[in-house]
């Protein structure tokens, strides 16, 4: 019975001098490039792939952002009169000063006298 429990033991092959084989090393570096790009894709991509997931559910912007860009709009809605009410006042302003400037030659002229052209 001694016989029949016996395993054949086969040797090991012996280990290269160097370590790992070259072929192995290959593979090893493959596959830790190949999961150092995997890792660097994922942290790249991650807030693309969330303004994405934020826009397929239909919230761009939060409610505050909202609220600012609809003030906003009033704001420059209370201003687009402003153009047309600055020119009117240009316009007032023009003429208070022509009045000022003939009074202050009808002041400047002595009494009897008439203006002479060309001066």
């Amino acid at each position: 019975m001694a016989n029949l429990l016996q395993i054949p033991q086969t040797p090991l092959p012996p280990l290269p001098q160097g370590g790992l084989s070259p072929h192995i090393q290959e593979e090893i570096l493959i596959a830790l490039v190949i999961v150092a790009i995997s890792i660097a894709t994922v942290f790249l991509f991650k807030p693309l792939i969330a303004a994405v997931a934020r826009r397929i559910e239909g919230r761009t912007a939060d409610s505050a952002l909202r609220g600012e860009v609809e003030q906003l709009r009033e704001q420059v809605t209370d201003l687009e009169p402003l153009p047309g009410r600055i020119h009117e006042l240009e316009e007032r302003l023009e003429f208070a000063e022509r009045v000022l400037a003939q009074r202050r030659d009808g002041e400047l002229l002595p009494r009897g006298s008439e203006p002479r052209e060309g001066v």
